[in-house]
């Protein structure tokens, strides 16, 4: 069962980069990103909202290792930190950002307590 729950999450973590790296227009309409007229901003969500994810989730199921399971459980703690920080002191609580924060949530806490 938890081979089956780290490959969904692996999915997951994968098309969620999958949207980031093909789609930056997409993401970052619905981030609420602009640029300022410079193209960095698309580069950067290709990057970092987009391709990492694709890289990690491809990678620890190329690996398929507990250990690899825990690591992507740690991005996703990473990323829950930082999304509920923006949430307390930026003033960024919305349905949309809680929804982030709780997907970010739950696979951080599948990933490590199934993984350790």
């Amino acid at each position: 069962m938890i081979d089956t729950l780290n490959l969904i999450a692996m999915l997951l973590t994968i098309a969620f980069g999958l949207i980031g790296y093909l789609a930056p227009r997409f993401t970052m309409k619905q981030l609420g990103l602009k640029t300022d007229g410079s193209n960095m901003g698309y580069s950067e969500i290709r990057a970092a909202n987009g391709a990492l994810f694709v890289g990690v989730g491809a990678g620890a199921l190329f690996l398929s290792t507990p250990a690899a399971f825990v690591m992507v459980g740690f991005l996703y703690v990473g990323a829950a930190l930082g999304r509920i920080t923006g949430i307390i002191f930026d003033n960024a609580g919305s349905r949309k950002s809680w929804s982030y924060f709780g997907a970010e949530a739950l696979l951080a806490g599948y990933l490590l307590i199934a993984n350790l």
